[in-house]
């Protein structure tokens, strides 16, 4: 579907349950509509060098891969994959495939926004219990997912260095100093990388690779009585397949950029009780380097963002940047 297809639908298409209201959100790859106690996530016929939704048989495989992978750890929200259809020009989402269907969709239960663990953090209403609760839940996650052993854990180093893709645009934006955050960052990542091979290896073949969520951050979890995580990478498995260490260095990373150092601590502490994920100084700084690297990814999503936004929103994303970097430039400082 294309944008124009999508506007047709959220005014005038028709959907599987009864509804009042109605909201369209989006993101670079995704079109989310909102109804009242239903949500409705349609791809983006996009392809980039790690995506590739460009074919309607594609966003359909890759929305069934979406309900089983998430499934994992929020089996309630994920409901089905449906289906799009093109009636002479009205269009319907449809729990039935028809010789009209177009695309797909992922149809999911709505939770409640404001138990979204992002707005939580931003009114300091998220409690070391719940903290505890998600190390927990993280811990059984891991100990069940399939462990991964045929992979390139060095990959990271081109993944790391493309970061220098949006220099021009961050120099624009914010000047030569975060430019040259960018340029340092990835000749220390280059050294650390040289220098901590044989580590990194040798974790692999310990079975410490696992099919994690691969996109652990706050924004992907609601707070209830117990902790749901959801939207996990399922479009392409080299993001999903993480070192245990650099799943949860991902989760840190993000409650600190919320400013909260100490659930970031407390974090470690309590799964670190249900397992000894950290036992030398080696790993302590292989866990600071997935903190950067992840700062990194953040710092490029929020770039890409930032290029495709109106004036208002750019001026958020562009603080976003300068938010990744300064805790990017502050993990690289960290590294021996």
């Amino acid at each position: 579907m294309n944008r124009s297809q999508i506007e047709h639908l959220v005014k005038n298409g028709k959907f599987p349950s009864a509804y009042k209201f109605v909201e369209l959100l989006e993101t670079h790859i995704s079109w989310v509509i909102l109804c009242d106690e239903i949500v409705y996530k349609i791809k983006k016929p996009v392809k980039f060098d790690f995506l590739d939704f460009s074919t309607p048989q594609k966003r359909e495989f890759y929305c069934h891969k979406e309900v089983v992978l998430n499934r994992r750890l929020a089996k309630d929200i994920y409901q089905s994959v449906v289906y799009i259809h093109d009636n002479n020009g009205k269009f319907e989402i449809s729990l039935q495939e028809s010789e009209n269907t177009i695309d797909y969709a992922v149809m999911m239960k709505k939770m409640n926004p404001d138990k979204r663990m992002d707005k939580l953090l931003r009114s300091n209403k998220v409690s070391l219990e719940q903290i505890d609760q998600i190390a927990k839940t993280l811990k059984e996650f891991h100990d069940k997912t399939e462990t991964i052993y045929d992979i390139q854990p060095l990959d990271l180093k081109s993944k790391f260095n493309d970061i220098d893709e949006i220099s021009n645009f961050v120099k624009e934006s914010l000047g030569i100093k975060y430019k040259n955050i960018i340029k340092n960052s990835i000749h220390k990542s280059d050294q650390f990388l040289k220098q901590y091979e044989a580590i990194i290896k040798l974790r692999s073949e310990l079975g410490l690779i696992k099919d994690c969520h691969g996109d652990l951050h706050s924004k992907n979890i609601f707070l209830l009585d117990e902790p749901i995580i959801f939207d996990c990478i399922e479009f392409n498995p080299s993001f999903r397949h993480l070192d245990i260490l650099n799943e949860l260095a991902f989760f840190c990373m993000d409650l600190e950029a919320y400013n909260h150092h100490e659930l970031s601590q407390y974090f470690m502490v309590c799964y670190n009780k249900l397992e000894e994920i950290i036992h030398s100084n080696q790993e302590s700084q292989l866990f600071i380097y997935y903190k950067a690297y992840h700062a990194n990814v953040r710092a490029k999503v929020s770039a890409m963002e930032a290029q495709k936004a109106n004036s208002d929103k750019m001026d958020k994303a562009v603080e976003e940047i300068k938010l990744y970097l300064d805790l990017l430039n502050q993990y690289i400082s960290e590294l021996d």
